[in-house]
């Protein structure tokens, strides 16, 4: 450290201490980095070549990323419903209020979802993915059957209501958890007393945990973002 940033540290104690270089670096662009890293680990150790690798190759690193979505599909169910709940029900006994918000919320996620599935379409009659790829054992049948399968209005809505919070939680539905939490914050605004205020700071406490708990695990994001392009760059 310098003289200049000794005696800046010295006469103001709050202030941070300058970040190294690698600190400096932003998130997205780690992330950045790491996808190439991971396509050059991809070609340079193919599934091809492992026995020439003493029996490692790059598809090894697969588990870093499976192991990563696993932590972000953990932390979905806690933090959206402690969330909803909390800026639902925080917001007094004005149900107007509540109603916009929980509008807003089922608006908000239908589209979100509509454009997610958009994109996805787009980018699937575009670049067309799987075309040449052999599927060895898979039958026309089968493949006629899943394509028979037509998703109806009431269909979707009858999935919107779960049976049950801890089935819908397990599978990790999100609209149904939506549904439920929306219900449920709307049922704790007529609560009145301190079992309302009790069951709302439950909801902030661990609204506050999971966001600190999404901080631990977006931390490390470029080991795994290492794994998965270096498990395609072997598979094209």
């Amino acid at each position: 450290m310098s003289h200049a940033a000794a005696s800046a540290l010295s006469a103001d104690p709050s202030a941070e201490p300058p970040k190294s270089f690698f600190r400096r670096i932003s998130l997205s662009k780690w992330i950045i980095i790491a996808m190439v890293i991971g396509i050059i680990v991809g070609w340079a150790f193919p599934e091809s070549g492992r026995d020439a690798h003493r029996g490692w190759a790059a598809t090894d690193l697969n588990v870093l990323s499976s192991v990563f979505l696993r932590m972000i599909k953990s932390l979905i169910v806690p933090l959206l419903f402690a969330t909803l709940v909390v800026g639902i029900a925080g917001h007094g006994d004005d149900m107007k209020r509540v109603g916009r918000l929980a509008l807003r919320s089922i608006i908000y996620f239908e589209i979100v979802t509509t454009l997610a599935l958009a994109i996805g379409l787009l980018a699937v009659n575009l670049i067309k993915p799987g075309v040449g790829v052999d599927l060895g054992a898979a039958s026309t049948k089968e493949g006629a059957e899943y394509a028979s399968t037509h998703t109806t209005l009431t269909g979707v809505i009858e999935h919107t209501v779960p049976q049950s919070f801890f089935e819908a939680a397990y599978h990790n539905e999100v609209l149904q958890i939506v549904f439920f939490a929306i219900l449920f914050a709307v049922a704790l605004t007529r609560q009145k007393g301190d079992k309302k205020q009790l069951m709302l700071n439950i909801c902030s406490a661990t609204s506050d945990l999971m966001f600190k708990f999404t901080e631990i695990v977006v931390a490390p994001a470029v080991e795994p973002m290492i794994g998965r392009p270096a498990t395609a760059a072997v598979t094209v």
